[in-house]
């Protein structure tokens, strides 16, 4: 039977950087289509070639599509022959209802004027489709980021969608919202639609995908069709990397010291409700040389607590103590907290942790500029010495430290975001979901690095929605529910049943 894709020998070339070289995939109709790799492999540059965002003539290599050869000069060719991206960053506005998202672009309109009744009757049925229960009407500012996803799929269904490509999809989705897109997706193949996943969730990968095709280093590695074969995530981990990972979590002397920070009665009430109590009396302590996690659900008050501790950065009518070795400290404001000696490196890289139109030497030495500095003015050899050195040690797989932060891939670019806290010296480094969004040898690499912070000494707080990366990496767990810290469990004691025990028992 012939593909529906055949994407043959692509290659593609950015100045100093060949991100694609002779990938070839091929795809069925019907299928889900799983592609996967490490960040920078090259996935989403290939998508992109797919899609037209890099229009015919900028690439070279064959693309058949019904068995006949297409060559795209943007997104609106590709959309008219029912091919859809969905990208991981979602393009909606967030100030315009479902109905307009729907069709902005492609408007029910006679005579030049919308029929909004037409309009909203089919936002209707395309709502019923992807299963959401919101009226037409409601602003998609009002909307969670699991129902903005549907959304988007929504959109692309009313594009007489044939074949949909979703990149990270679930990334940053909860756990119950990345089980009901993967449910949807499998509706949709039974619909007859094709999709092309990309996707770090392996275990999503293997419940859903009918063929997995790993790529790295931007070349084809190998495809694998679940239809024929067991498709193991050792398998799939091995393809990516090019090597086995028996171990996840890597090796480390476990030896915690004197108390480094002691966060005591720390109350937070939200920034906009007055009524609404966020975090209530939370006390924690984190040792020297100590990975202290903190588990809980979407929503429990996370990176609410996080935040408030590094310089009220959340909140209003904030009370309670910070110490740290035993020093009683003001961390009111971000200076004043990173004088204290606490980082946090935020869980929204992109759009809190980077400047991304900046190069990497810029934004690695934001935190500290005065040890770059002679009399207020940036020495800049100083600054490049300093990058350098923390593009050798952290491993940042870039050309030069002189890149725009913004076309590294997601693992290079949480290690800057690393590299610049460190750059400030801290003692105690709060990490919200390190690792969210970056793929497994990445993800390897940022666990070698946080365990050599413990060995050094510094005290670490791990948020992470991933409960086998905090029983594989801390020391100690507390477990947050509803703005409250309702438990606290050693790295002996903690498994996932008994963290869920905690939340649901609260």
């Amino acid at each position: 039977m012939t593909p529906l894709l055949e994407m043959r020998a692509i290659t593609k070339t950015f100045p100093g950087v060949k991100a694609l070289d002779r990938v070839s995939l091929s795809v069925r109709e019907g299928e889900i289509h799983a592609l996967v790799g490490e960040n920078g492999a090259g996935k989403s540059t290939l998508m992109k070639v797919l899609s037209g965002v890099y229009p015919a003539g900028s690439y070279d290599g064959d693309i058949l599509y019904d068995g006949r050869p297409i060559a795209f000069a943007g997104i609106a060719d590709s959309e008219a022959k029912g091919i859809i991206i969905i990208h991981q960053e979602l393009a909606l506005v967030p100030l315009l209802s479902i109905a307009e998202n729907l069709f902005l672009g492609n408007e029910r309109a006679k005579g030049g004027i919308i029929d909004w009744r037409d309009t909203f009757r089919r936002t209707e049925d395309l709502l019923k489709k992807v299963g959401l229960s919101e009226t037409p009407a409601t602003l998609v500012d009002s909307l969670g980021v699991g129902k903005q996803q549907l959304v988007e799929i929504a959109k692309a269904l009313s594009k007489d969608v044939r074949l949909l490509i979703l990149d990270e999809p679930t990334a940053a989705l909860s756990e119950a919202d990345s089980q009901a897109l993967l449910d949807l997706l499998l509706d949709l193949k039974a619909h007859g639609v094709t999709s092309i996943i990309i996707s770090h969730k392996l275990n999503e990968v293997r419940r859903v995908a009918d063929t997995v095709t790993v790529i790295r280093d931007g070349t084809t590695v190998s495809t694998m069709d679940a239809r024929t074969e067991d498709i193991t995530e050792a398998r799939i981990v091995r393809d990516m990397v090019g090597r086995d990972m028996a171990h996840r979590y890597p090796e480390r002397d476990r030896r915690a010291g004197e108390v480094i920070l002691d966060l005591r009665d720390w109350n937070v009430w939200h920034p906009e409700h007055a009524g609404r109590q966020v975090i209530k009396s939370a006390n924690l302590t984190v040792r020297k040389g100590e990975v202290v996690g903190i588990a809980g659900l979407m929503g429990s008050g996370r990176t609410e607590l996080a935040m408030s501790l590094f310089g009220r950065s959340y909140g209003r009518n904030i009370s309670g103590e910070v110490a740290i070795h035993g020093r009683t400290v003001d961390v009111s404001t971000v200076p004043k907290a990173i004088a204290a000696g606490l980082a946090y490196v935020t869980e929204d890289r992109k759009s809190l942790g980077l400047i991304l139109d900046e190069t990497i030497q810029r934004n690695i030495t934001l935190t500290n500029l005065p040890a770059v500095s002679s009399n207020g003015v940036i020495t800049e050899a100083r600054e490049t010495q300093v990058a350098e050195k923390y593009r050798a040690a952290m491993n940042i797989r870039t050309p030069s430290v002189f890149q725009k932060v913004m076309n590294l891939s997601g693992g290079n670019q949480q290690k800057v975001v690393l590299s610049k806290w460190l750059f400030a010296g801290p003692e105690v480094l709060i990490l919200d979901e390190p690792t969210r969004g970056i793929d497994v040898g990445a993800k390897f690499e940022i666990y070698g690095i946080i365990n050599g912070l413990s060995a050094e000494g510094k005290g670490v707080i791990m948020i992470s929605s991933e409960m086998p990366e905090l029983l594989g990496m801390c020391d100690r767990i507390y477990v947050m529910n509803e703005g409250a810290l309702v438990g606290e469990l050693t790295a002996a004691e903690a498994s996932q049943e008994r963290i869920m025990s905690l939340i649901v028992t609260d």
